[in-house]
């Protein structure tokens, strides 16, 4: 067993308890299924689900189904907390469609991504491994779990409040960072299927803006969330508002933007026009070109 997979083994049981300790915070004031916390079922369902299928993926060795199952994975955890609700919470409801809708169009996109590639190459090196693979499908329970915090806090309360001024402009940032995140993927896949364009890199549209305009998409949009879900929070709840935070952190930090400019530098870091293209475009804001602004 070498570093990495000795790493894993700790890296695991240290996923769980942040997952335990989210699950414990969001469940404070909630609604019960049972003997359950409603929020805590949740958090087993999104471990559950994820190391479910994690038994097909190293038996098969196959990432295929990776992030379709994260956005099943979503839509699970806010349809039973729909379902399992003592009563109908509009707020609920406004953020389970806002969730799904997300989910649903973000997932689909993917798969049909790998569907198109055959693979993907975060995961050549980890699937033969069984730790490695299996700490990353246990990491994308707590990713879901985490990301969907604040919103299945306030989905499983027990005392909703009703619909106001935070969740109308909550709604409004989310169509933002939806919009964004749709019409960023959409110029990528365009800029892709053009068999010119296999070795260069995009730098065109929402991508002439920022380096990553998907990933400001998304932070935005889980940040309307947060906004929708705030006015119900109340004492260890408003620890589940590490939602937007956590997916700032994941998308800048550990994972998306260090992973994909590292990939980029391996690919086209010699490549002048690439450097001037870091160089005049901010990682993730949005910025207008510094060649179209006016002096």
């Amino acid at each position: 067993m070498d570093t990495a997979e000795r790493q894993a083994l700790v890296a695991i049981p240290v996923i769980v308890a942040i997952g335990a300790a989210i699950t414990w915070a969001g469940s404070q004031g909630g609604a019960m299924a049972g003997p359950l916390p409603l929020f805590a079922l949740c958090a087993l369902l999104a471990f559950g689900i994820n190391w479910l299928v994690f038994i097909h993926a190293y038996a098969a060795q196959t990432e295929r189904f990776f992030d379709l199952t994260g956005s099943i994975t979503y839509a699970s955890l806010v349809i039973t907390a729909l379902l399992f609700s003592p009563r109908f919470d509009p707020r609920a409801a406004l953020l389970s469609i806002l969730v799904l809708l997300w989910a649903g169009r973000l997932g689909s996109f993917l798969f049909a991504r790998i569907s198109r590639d055959g693979s993907d190459g975060r995961f050549d090196e980890l699937k033969p491994s069984f730790p490695r693979f299996f700490m990353t499908w246990t990491l994308q329970g707590l990713w879901v779990l985490l990301t969907l915090a604040c919103a299945l806090a306030a989905m499983t309360t027990a005392d909703p409040v009703a619909l106001g001024p935070f969740a109308a402009l909550g709604t409004l940032v989310w169509i933002a960072g939806f919009a964004i995140q749709l019409r960023a993927d959409r110029e990528k896949s365009h800029f892709r299927s053009d068999p010119e364009n296999r070795d260069r890199f995009i730098q065109s549209g929402l991508w002439a803006w920022s380096r990553h305009p998907n990933y400001f998409g998304e932070i935005t949009l889980w940040s309307g969330v947060a906004i929708i879900a705030l006015p119900v929070l109340s004492g260890w709840q408003f620890a589940t508002l590490i939602s937007p935070v956590f997916v700032y952190v994941l998308l800048t930090r550990i994972g998306g933007v260090p992973l994909l400019e590292r990939r980029g530098m391996k690919k086209w870091g010699e490549d002048p026009a690439y450097r001037a293209y870091l160089e005049r475009t901010p990682s993730l804001m949005l910025r207008r070109p510094r060649e179209e602004r006016t002096p």
